[in-house]
């Protein structure tokens, strides 16, 4: 590759001329030859194996350049911007200007807008940790009393809101059994309202070994269409009833449970934990605050180019994210109703956000004259270790050094806002219902009890 030119052609944009020499571009095109003429059937000739000179006699003499070109263009480029020093942004344009004696390239690219950013030390941002209550200790010992508890066999009463239990059922409506309405020893939570309603509270009463029948009536919006407002019996026979035992909540307890004998001092963990959890969930919320605001310091002509390849990379995170629970955008698009071009609108204001952000933050590094020691991005490598669990060379090898000094120093940036920044501590103001502008009138008949107003219908 031989970079050509490099010149400015608007504010931010540049157009780079350079070469790609004929003895790489013609092995190239022997290599995507040697793969495609195998596909190729040439009259006169077995599959696989007319000659170079006839194909392109055929099909013209450029037949193989579009892949060759494509093939070896991004390493060519790479290179040429290296060369150029440009620090360039967003997708590039390609020209083919010739083919003559190798290949001449024109790319039109964006580059780093220069920005400007005033007033980042100083801001203002509240930051509240609010205090751990004696009600959230106890819910979470309740909690942990729940997945502890032991399950107990009823034999001698009957069933009672809160227990489990083991029956068979055989649903009919108007006299005839549908699809799904039939089980055996089903396990079911009375009070866990996860059958029709009134289901479980027939249950209630019974003993193991009952068998008796459940009147219901199945809701209108039932998802069945077939039985939605229907009637229905279930023939039901009751197996076992059983109950969990909570453990008592003494310092035995808290011995099973934790490393601490007493529960006073298990408690005094707990609420130790939570307050650290409440200080770092405030100090993330402190740090978005403060980093959000940057978005609207930061002055400068921003390329439309970074902005439209950060929406590209958002839809990408999300597309990763929607395969991770076995969907795809597709799928997605059918069952939201969405395109893709609806998805892009959506993401722009994020990734408008994200652009100004990322060169706020470097600007501030450079302003402040921030930097990432060797020591630095050894120990940031070694947590990458630790958290993937492989080898220091293959975690290089994934992430460039480059990467990790970035992180480093937009870590450094964010900090140096945080120590210079106005901070208070106010608690966030409850929300108030709006208050209606005057007080509705009454309805008569919605005042007067039940029977008057059925009295007043029948007259």
């Amino acid at each position: 590759m031989e970079l050509k030119k490099s010149e400015q052609i608007e504010k931010n944009k540049y157009e780079l001329s350079f070469t790609i020499d004929k003895e790489t571009f013609d092995n190239e095109v022997s290599a995507v030859y040697r793969k495609n003429v195998k596909k190729m059937n040439i009259p006169g000739f077995r599959r696989g194996k007319a000659p170079r000179s006839i194909i392109e006699k055929l099909y013209g003499k450029g037949v193989f350049y579009e892949e060759a070109i494509n093939n070896i263009l991004p390493a060519q480029y790479e290179a040429a911007v290296k060369e150029s020093g440009l620090k360039v942004v967003g997708r590039p344009e390609f020209d083919v200007e010739s083919v003559e004696n190798g290949v001449e390239m024109k790319a039109t690219v964006y580059v780093k807008p220069e920005v400007s950013i005033s007033g980042y030390k100083g801001m203002k941002a509240n930051k509240y940790v609010p205090p751990v209550t004696d009600k959230e200790i106890d819910d979470e010992i309740e909690r942990t009393r729940t997945r502890n508890a032991r399950e107990i066999d009823v034999t001698d009463r009957a069933v009672q809101s809160g227990d489990k239990v083991i029956i068979d059922y055989d649903g009919y409506s108007d006299g005839e059994r549908f699809d799904g309405g039939k089980a055996e020893k089903y396990t079911l939570k009375i009070g866990s309202n996860t059958f029709i309603p009134g289901f479980e509270d027939q249950i209630i009463g019974h003993m193991p070994g009952d068998s008796f029948d459940v009147n219901v009536t199945f809701p209108e919006e039932y998802h069945a269409e077939n039985l939605a407002g229907k009637p229905a019996v279930f023939k039901c026979v009751l197996h076992e009833i059983k109950y969990d035992e909570l453990p008592e909540l003494d310092d035995e307890f808290a011995k099973d449970v934790s490393e601490f004998d007493t529960l006073a001092e298990y408690r005094e963990d707990l609420k130790k934990k939570a307050e650290e959890r409440n200080e770092k969930s405030a100090d993330e919320k402190f740090s978005n605050d403060l980093v959000e605001a940057l978005a609207d310091m930061v002055e400068g002509d921003i390329p439309q180019a970074m902005y439209d390849e950060e929406t590209e990379n958002l839809l990408r995170d999300y597309e990763g994210r929607l395969r991770m629970q076995g969907l795809d955008l597709k799928t997605y698009f059918k069952y939201t109703g969405l395109d893709l071009d609806t998805m892009r609108s959506q993401l722009k204001p994020r990734a408008e956000k994200s652009v100004k952000i990322s060169l706020a933050l470097e600007k501030i590094a450079e302003l402040e004259g921030l930097s990432a020691t060797e020591d630095e991005i050894t120990k940031k490598y070694e947590e990458y270790v630790t958290v993937y669990g492989i080898e220091m060379e293959k975690v290089r090898e994934m992430i460039p050094a480059e990467t990790v000094s970035e992180e480093i120093i937009r870590t450094k940036a964010v900090d140096l806002i945080k120590e210079n920044a106005e901070v208070t501590h106010n608690p966030p103001e409850e929300k108030k219902d709006p208050e209606p502008a005057s007080e509705p009138e009454k309805d008569e008949a919605a005042e007067a009890p039940a029977e008057e107003t059925e009295a007043k219908e029948a007259e």
